[in-house]
């Protein structure tokens, strides 16, 4: 993460109220306990920094809403449809930029996408075709961007499953693991450094309360490995 958008983040959090749309009475969460390594508790609120754009978006149990650090404005995006479910029921629902800066939500028990417009912010609903669990509940809690593979990732914490999904949110492609990742409340790109010491092509890292898991990719990206790993925050890949 960049110095200007690090601090760009700190002046959101300062004044942002992080409890929702429509209430002002909330803490602002420390950046760093977002998806940190160490971190055993999955995080109440999630956030995407658009350094281009120069804004925050911020995803919570009350809904999406995006944040102009220049105007000091504050916007509410309605998610039509969108359904999320709270402790101890599963992790809270991801948000990630995809590669035109739009903003892409998540819900815990839907395999359902929301896509957000940067300029108009306008909404989209993208319900997924599924190549497999199509007869079961399935929801996201981590999901990421990836220009490396041109396509998002994302983790189920119920079943400990890893989806590739096409850059168009249409389809997504389960990717069969060594062993699930249960419990899995966030995705991010492996670090730089880690990646060039894997002996596989290791991509992405899984948040788990028992640590990081690291998602090295089979040729075909059809499979996938999966071993203990530190996990940096995300944006600092």
């Amino acid at each position: 993460m960049s110095n200007g958008t690090a601090s760009m983040f700190f002046l959101a959090a300062l004044i942002f109220p992080i409890g929702g749309c429509d209430s002002g009475a909330a803490t602002p969460r420390e950046p760093d306990r977002v998806g940190s390594a160490s971190q055993s508790v999955p995080p109440s609120v999630r956030y995407a920094v658009d350094p281009a754009r120069n804004r925050v978006w911020f995803l919570t149990r009350e809904g999406l809403s995006v944040y102009d650090v220049g105007r000091s404005k504050r916007i509410a995006v309605p998610l039509p449809g969108w359904v999320s479910v709270g402790a101890p029921y599963g992790s809270p629902p991801d948000l990630a930029l995809g590669p035109k800066g739009e903003a892409v939500v998540t819900s815990n028990v839907l395999a359902t996408l929301w896509s957000i417009d940067p300029d108009t912010l306008a909404v989209s609903v993208h319900p997924l075709a599924l190549d497999a669990d199509a007869d079961k509940e399935l929801g996201f809690t981590g999901l990421v961007y990836s220009s490396e593979h041109d396509a998002f990732f994302a983790v189920s914490d119920v079943h400990g499953s890893l989806w590739r999904i096409d850059r168009g949110l249409d389809t997504a492609r389960k990717i069969w693991l060594t062993e699930p990742v249960p419990k899995a409340f966030g995705l991010a790109m492996l670090p730089r450094v880690l990646r060039q010491q894997a002996d596989r092509h290791a991509s992405l890292c899984a948040y788990t309360p028992q640590g990081g898991r690291a998602i090295d990719f089979e040729p075909g990206q059809r499979s996938a490995s999966v071993k203990a790993a530190p996990c940096a925050d995300r944006g600092r890949a």
